[in-house]
């Protein structure tokens, strides 16, 4: 089983934490990953595009000239996909954009991302974080002690808004619940940082 090392807010090292083999060192699996990303992606559309067909667009019930004899070309509506202000051909509809992804194959890319974090070292367990006050330098003073620069993502127990507010105006810093854990947020960030808590939760939600 992989072992890390526990940090507190002021970077120092203060024991260390055994985590779950099948969530935290399993075999990577990148087309799954990407896959589940995807998946994600297409979740996030919202799919409401429309264009109008030759059938829906006004006007057009009158032939705009007689058949023959004007040298003009044939013509039998002006709302004729050739024409200014015709319908649109194979334009786009309404539609879901949803990709069905099996639960077993979205747990598995959650342990293939989360092996992957590990694995490189870009994984930390945090003791605790406790904020008093919604306080943005606290966070930035936090992420400085354990060396973190660029996107991280602080994921906890349950959410704390406080946390929230004071991480929010962070360019790159995001935080989530640990039930709402996911392929994309955890590749979409440099460094994954977790209390002992969020480890505790996320293992006993995904690792059944």
């Amino acid at each position: 089983m992989p072992r890390v090392d526990v940090y507190n807010v002021d970077g120092e090292v203060v024991g260390e934490v055994e985590l779950s083999d099948a969530l935290f060192g399993a075999e990577v699996n990148e087309a799954l990953m990407h896959q589940a990303v995807t998946a994600y992606l297409a979740a996030q559309r919202r799919g409401t595009a429309s264009t109008k067909g030759r059938s829906e667009v006004r006007g057009g019930g009158r032939k705009p000239w007689r058949q023959k004899g004007t040298g003009l070309a044939r013509a039998g509506s002006i709302r004729s996909p050739i024409w200014r202000g015709g319908g649109i051909t194979f334009g786009p509809k309404p539609r879901d954009y949803t990709q069905a992804l099996p639960k077993r194959m979205r747990r598995k890319a959650l342990c293939s991302a989360l092996s992957a974090k590990v694995r490189d070292g870009s994984l930390l367990v945090l003791d605790t974080i406790e904020l008093e006050e919604p306080k943005t330098k606290k966070v930035v003073s936090i992420l400085e002690k354990l060396n973190v620069k660029g996107s991280a993502l602080i994921v906890t127990p349950e959410t704390d808004r406080t946390l929230v507010l004071s991480a929010r105006n962070i360019p790159g810093v995001d935080t989530r619940r640990a039930d709402d854990l996911n392929v994309y947020d955890l590749l979409g960030h440099a460094k994954v940082l977790m209390t002992r808590d969020a480890v505790a939760r996320v293992e006993e939600v995904f690792g059944s």
